[in-house]
């Protein structure tokens, strides 16, 4: 799938009023998130390198001691093992997110809920 628009992408609900639609390589993977105004990423650590832009909505968004109100354009980094945690204070938000390497319980939960067509190719 060399070519993606997330809006066509099957969404699944990773926490509360947090919808993602996801796409994985071999080496990093790309999470797409809609967000509702109120909604929070509860505090968390994964050992995943995680990077990510803030494309609409504003975000309160702790990473490790560092706290701050993200908006479009804002980007931020998440070393492996940081505690980070993040409430959409205006919404809806979007945001994109990076992994690397992918997040095998991310792609776990999300097979389990996209479907598949005809139209599907798996090589």
């Amino acid at each position: 799938m060399p070519f993606i628009n997330p809006s066509e992408l099957a969404a699944v609900e990773l926490f509360p009023q947090i919808n993602s639609g996801l796409v994985a390589g071999e080496q990093l993977m790309l999470s797409f998130l809609d967000m509702e105004e109120g909604c929070e990423v509860p505090e968390h650590s994964h050992p995943h390198e995680q990077a990510g832009l803030v494309l609409a909505g504003r975000f309160r968004f702790r990473i490790g001691s560092e706290e701050r109100v993200t908006g479009p354009g804002d980007a931020f980094l998440i070393p492996p093992n940081v505690v980070h945690w993040g409430i959409v204070e205006e919404g809806p938000a979007k945001i994109l997110d990076i992994f690397s390497p992918p997040r095998e319980d991310y792609i776990e939960h999300y097979n389990k809920h996209a479907t598949t067509s005809t139209e599907t190719v798996w090589a």
